[in-house]
């Protein structure tokens, strides 16, 4: 994700891997978070299971920044059992930036994946 005012900056970006459960109550993720190099505080993100139920993940490990990022790969690994169906799961990504001077910015995306076995 870019900022959207201001110079181009990279300000995050979430990959890795969302697989679900075949019993329609419990997915796993392997995320990795990249703090942008124009990104100022370090982005955060967050799961919405059915829009309505918030996971923040707990950090699991860091390991060395690929080009483009500050700092370290912040990785999240875990399994999350919801107490009714998972219908969805949306990834909510928000990085922040400074511009002009000391006006702060900040910018959110998302992406919503359906569960296959519902």
């Amino acid at each position: 994700m870019n900022s959207n005012s201001g110079p181009s900056l990279t300000l995050a970006q979430l990959t890795g891997t969302l697989a679900f459960d075949n019993g329609n109550t419990k997915f796993r993720y392997a995320l990795r978070l990249c703090w942008g190099s124009g990104a100022y505080p370090m982005p955060n993100f967050h799961i919405s299971i059915n829009g309505n139920t918030a996971l923040y993940p707990t950090l699991t490990s860091t390991t060395t920044a690929p080009s483009g990022c500050q700092v370290s790969l912040f990785l999240y690994d875990g399994e999350y059992t919801h107490s009714t169906t998972v219908a969805n799961v949306t990834l909510y990504v928000t990085g922040g930036w400074f511009y002009p001077g000391n006006t702060y910015n900040s910018r959110t995306k998302s992406v919503t994946y359906d569960n296959p076995y519902n």
